[in-house]
C-alpha cells in the first residue's frame, strides 16, 4: 500500500504536466482538447496552465516526502488534491478520469491526517506524563546498600542488569516492534511502537502504528496516568476499534506498568514497589499507587535474567480475571543496562494459551535529554 500510494502520486502528478504543456502550447497534446466549462481568455488559459503545473509540483513533492518518510507528506498532498480536483472540474471533458485518483488520494490523506492528529494527542499526553515525573523526580544514584534486604532473585537480577552506580530513572523512552493478535484466532498485525514511562511518578503512554490487511492504517494508544488506564485503537485514525476505560482497565494498565519495569530495572527500588520472596528463583512484586494494589511474580534464572512474569489480570473491560504474563527469550545491554529485548505477552486462558504480543525492544533510554522540555 505504501509503495502503491507513492506510485499513484507520481503518476497522477506527472499527468498534470500535460495540462501545463497544452495551455502554453509547448508541445502537441492531441489527447487534450483544452475545453473548459467556462470560457477563458488566452491569458486566463495560461494561468490555468500554471495551476496544472503547481498541482504537478505538489503531488510529486508529496511523493518525494513519502519516499523520505516525512510525516507531513499528507499536508502537501491535500493541497495538491484540492487544486487538482478544481482543475478537473474546470476541464471536465478532458480530465474527468482524474477524479478517481483524487478520491483515492483524498481518502489516504484523510486517514494520514487523522492518524497524525491521533499521534499528536499521544505526544501531548507523553509531555504531561514526563512533566509529572520530572516534578517528582530523584537524581539519587543506586548504591549496593539499596539492594540490601531484597529477595535473592531480585538482587541477582539488579546486579546482572547493572543498575548499581547509575541514577534512578525518572523517565524512559522505549522503542518496540513486533506483531500482535487482536483475538486468539485473528491474524498477526505488524507493530511499530514508542512507549514513554514516568518512573518517579509511575505511568506510561504507549503509541503504536500497524496496518490491517497490509492496507488500512491502525493507530493505538494505551496509557496509565494518575492511577487511571485507557485503551484506544482507531482504524485509519477515523473509526474507533476499541475505546475502553474503567476499573478493570485501570487494574490491567497498572499491572502492565509493573511487569514492564524489567525494561528500566531501577524502578524496582521505587517506594511504590515492594518485594516478597517466593523461592530462590522467583519473587512477588506488589505495586501500590493511587489507592490500588496489584501484584506479579517475576522469575529470575541462575544468571540473573528475568525469564517470566505472571499475574492475574482482567481480560478487557468486561472480562474475568485470567492468568496473564510474559516470557523473555533474549537479553542485551542497551545504553549500559541489560534488559530483555525479545519475548511474548501471553494470556493463559481455559481455552488455551493466547499469544497476544510478540515483541522486540530496539532501544531503551532513561531520562532522554532531547525528548521534551518538561519544565
Amino acid at each position: 500500500m505504501r509503495v502503491a500510494l507513492t506510485v499513484l502520486l507520481l503518476v497522477h502528478g506527472g499527468i498534470h504536466l500535460l495540462g501545463f504543456v497544452k495551455a502554453w502550447g509547448l508541445a502537441a497534446v492531441p489527447q487534450l482538447t483544452g475545453r473548459t466549462v467556462l470560457a477563458l481568455s488566452a491569458g486566463a488559459t495560461r494561468v490555468v496552465g500554471v495551476l496544472w503545473l503547481a498541482a504537478c509540483v505538489l503531488l510529486l513533492g508529496a511523493a518525494a516526502m513519502r519516499v523520505a518518510r516525512s510525516p507531513s507528506w499528507w499536508m502537501v498532498a491535500a493541497a495538491g488534491v484540492l487544486l487538482s480536483q478544481a482543475l478537473v472540474v474546470l476541464q471536465w471533458h478532458d480530465a474527468k478520469a482524474g477524479t478517481a485518483a483524487n478520491v483515492i488520494l483524498a481518502l489516504a490523506v484523510a486517514m494520514a491526517g487523522a492518524t497524525a492528529r491521533f499521534e499528536g494527542r499521544a505526544e501531548r499526553e507523553a509531555r504531561e506524563l514526563f512533566a509529572r515525573a520530572v516534578a517528582a523526580g530523584s537524581s539519587e544514584t543506586v548504591r549496593p546498600q539499596h539492594l540490601a534486604g531484597l529477595p535473592p532473585p531480585v538482587r541477582r537480577w539488579l546486579d546482572r542488569a547493572g543498575v548499581v552506580g547509575k541514577p534512578l530513572a525518572s523517565t524512559v523512552r522505549l522503542r518496540q516492534r513486533g506483531q500482535l493478535h487482536t483475538a486468539p484466532d485473528g491474524p498477526w498485525l505488524p507493530v511499530e511502537a514508542v512507549q514513554y514511562f514516568g518512573v518517579s511518578e509511575p505511568g506510561f503512554v504507549w503509541w503504536m502504528e500497524s496496518r490491517m490487511m497490509k492496507v488500512l492504517p491502525v493507530a493505538g494508544r494505551d496509557k496509565y496516568v494518575a492511577g487511571r488506564g485507557e485503551m484506544l485503537v482507531e482504524l485509519g485514525g477515523l473509526f474507533d476499534v476499541a475505546n475502553e476505560r474503567g476499573d478493570k482497565i485501570d487494574q490491567g494498565a497498572m499491572l502492565r506498568y509493573l511487569a514492564e519495569i524489567i525494561w528500566f530495572p531501577s524502578a524496582a527500588l521505587r517506594p511504590y514497589v515492594s518485594w516478597e520472596a517466593v523461592d530462590d528463583r522467583s519473587a512477588k512484586a506488589t505495586m501500590r499507587h493511587e489507592g490500588r494494589e496489584v501484584s506479579a511474580v517475576l522469575t529470575v534464572d541462575a544468571q540473573g535474567r528475568v525469564t517470566e512474569i505472571e499475574a492475574r489480570r482482567f481480560f478487557g473491560a468486561s472480562g474475568a480475571l485470567e492468568r496473564w504474563g510474559g516470557r523473555c527469550t533474549e537479553w542485551r545491554v542497551v545504553r549500559g543496562v541489560e534488559i530483555p529485548v525479545r519475548g511474548k505477552v501471553i494470556w493463559f486462558l481455559q481455552a488455551g494459551d493466547f499469544e497476544f504480543f510478540d515483541w522486540e525492544i530496539t532501544d531503551a533510554e532513561s531520562d532522554p535529554a532531547t525528548l521534551y522540555d518538561a519544565r
